[in-house]
């Protein structure tokens, strides 16, 4: 999705270009047929006159603005949201064993974005020497056991659901913004995302830039 208004969008996602967050809901556009009804506005959550604090109050992103004013929050909510829209049980299976399977794959992409995010912030907000290493440690170990879980059990090579969406979005934040070698001793998970990549609507469309 780019920044142009599209004729037909009547969906406005408050994000930015960068955000794995903002990619879930960006993503799932393409892959449930919803691009062209989306337009994606950059928002600055750091900005305290940034109309965003106002469309969430807790100033995050992704926020959705639907047609009326009103919003949906956070990426979990609007996916959902979208596959509503997109006549249910297309990324968020109705059966209960496939839904939940697809729920809990979803929680460890997303899992391994918010301990990436505290990284990134970590680095970000203090000068090096004053980066906690112990909890660099504690977040890259959460990111780590994760991302052997995933190579023990890869996501699927058919599916399109909510979870390997996230999943695609957290190796592709890794790799963006961490730049670590997550591919090395996980030979499974690194080809399942190479054929996700090729498979996937909107995969290349919506690569952080």
């Amino acid at each position: 999705l780019d920044l142009r208004t599209l004729a037909m969008a009547d969906l406005i996602i408050r994000s930015s270009l960068t955000s794995p967050f903002g990619r879930k809901p960006r993503l799932a556009a393409f892959v449930l047929g919803l691009a062209e009804r989306v337009e994606v506005q950059l928002a600055d959550f750091f900005d305290e006159k940034d109309s965003l604090r106002t469309q969430n109050p807790l100033g995050k992103i992704p926020t959705l603005v639907l047609a009326d004013g009103s919003t949906l929050y956070d990426s979990r909510v609007i996916l959902e949201y979208f596959d509503h829209l997109a006549g249910g049980g297309r990324i968020i299976p109705s059966e209960p064993s496939a839904r939940f399977a697809a729920l809990k794959l979803q929680a460890l992409g997303d899992g391994i974005l918010d301990a990436g995010v505290l990284r990134r912030l970590e680095t970000m907000f203090r000068d090096e020497a004053m980066w906690s290493q112990r909890w660099l440690s504690y977040q890259s170990g959460k990111m780590n056991r994760a991302l052997d879980a995933l190579e023990a059990a890869p996501p699927s090579d058919t599916d399109i659901l909510v979870g390997e969406i996230a999943v695609a979005c957290s190796l592709g934040f890794i790799d963006f913004r961490l730049g670590d070698d997550w591919r090395a001793g996980r030979p499974r998970l690194a080809g399942w995302l190479d054929r996700f990549a090729a498979r996937c609507p909107g995969f290349a469309e919506t690569m952080p830039r």
